[in-house]
């Protein structure tokens, strides 16, 4: 797909200045607060958020008592948020910088995808899988919601299909659960999947 724009810093900090945030949902979704849910309790893992937007997972999770939570955005203005929102969240877990940029040298145990995916220009997702897999250690899991559906209007989000998914992952992942989420809010329901795979 070849894109007359490029999503960038630039573009994804104008979007929240202008208000065009049409992907805040303004909670943690209900797909993802009840996995969290069923983890247990709180330890010592590492977890990243890529693309977190105003992070009301890392919020979640912070609050929970998990306190190895990293985010990331090429945007300033939505760590900006979460900052402010959660004054308490170490500064050095609010990382501005590019996904495909995040060293892989402390490898992570868990990856959340919340509405990242789907806003990436749709050429770099297999090389959104591979550095999800480089980014976690064997056996840590990745594990959110993917939009499986097409939009009407021009992206981003950008739509799909499990099936299309499936072939990204499949090289680097076990796939543990990867089906229609039951739970979404209503404007998504039966148009996301949720999934949860565990790196090879």
């Amino acid at each position: 797909m070849q894109l007359d724009y490029t999503l960038d810093a630039a573009y994804w900090q104008q979007r929240y200045a202008t208000g065009q945030t049409a992907w805040d949902t303004g909670a943690v979704t209900p797909p993802l607060r009840d996995y969290f849910a069923q983890l247990g309790p709180p330890d010592a893992r590492r977890i990243l958020i890529p693309g977190v937007g105003r992070g009301y997972e890392a919020e979640y999770l912070h609050y929970a008592g998990w306190s190895n939570v990293f985010v990331a955005d090429v945007a300033a203005a939505p760590l900006h948020d979460l900052q402010q929102r959660v004054p308490d969240f170490p500064l050095g877990h609010l990382l501005q910088q590019d996904f495909f940029q995040l060293p892989v040298s402390l490898p992570y145990d868990m990856l959340v995808e919340q509405t990242f995916f789907c806003a990436l220009d749709p050429d770099l997702r297999p090389a959104y899988a591979q550095h999800c897999a480089e980014l976690l250690r064997p056996g840590g899991t990745l594990v959110g919601l993917l939009f499986a559906t097409t939009f009407s209007q021009p992206g981003p989000p950008f739509g799909g299909s499990r099936e299309e998914y499936h072939a990204y992952f499949q090289p680097y992942f076990n796939f543990v659960h990867f089906d229609t989420a039951f739970n979404s809010i209503p404007p998504r329901q039966g148009r996301e999947l949720f999934i949860c795979l565990r790196r090879k």
